[in-house]
């Protein structure tokens, strides 16, 4: 058995239902997209992975996405490594978790995503910071709720 919510508590507080909104910016602040998120943190015991998030998207104009995302668990982070994308998530602080991504797909390109839950685990802030070339060219900022 895993020792990950022991040894990731910051993690640990994340698990349950989340809704939000996604706003996409670029380098000047522009409004690139915007859409409505629901995302799910599991714990799964008796599963190959440790960790696993589906992540939900809504737009205004009636698109959908769907994203899962095991992980598996290894020397305090998690680890991803789907068809779409590979990356690792750790903790630095009592509220602060980092993961670091990039597609597959697109070689020369990663991110860094900042993720701050509040003290009573019902907000979230995350900021995603997108490179391309190990530029900055937009930032992803997301508010979320607990719902469950």
């Amino acid at each position: 058995m895993s020792n990950i919510r022991l040894e990731m508590p910051v993690l640990a507080r994340h698990a349950g239902e989340w809704v939000g909104t996604y706003t996409l910016v670029d380098i000047t602040g522009k409004i690139i997209d915007q859409h409505q998120s629901h995302l799910s943190c599991q714990f799964p015991e008796n599963s190959p992975y440790h960790y696993y998030q589906i992540n939900r998207y809504t737009w205004e104009n009636g698109k959908t996405e769907e994203h899962q995302f095991p992980a598996t668990y290894q020397d305090q982070k998690i680890w991803f490594d789907t068809e779409r994308i590979q990356g690792k998530a750790w903790e630095i602080d009592e509220a602060t978790v980092i993961l670091w991504f990039a597609y597959k797909q697109v070689p020369d390109m990663y991110l860094y995503e900042m993720i701050q839950i509040s003290p009573d685990n019902n907000h979230r802030a995350r900021t995603w910071h997108w490179f391309k070339n190990h530029q900055i060219y937009q930032r992803t900022l997301i508010q979320e709720k607990r719902v469950g």
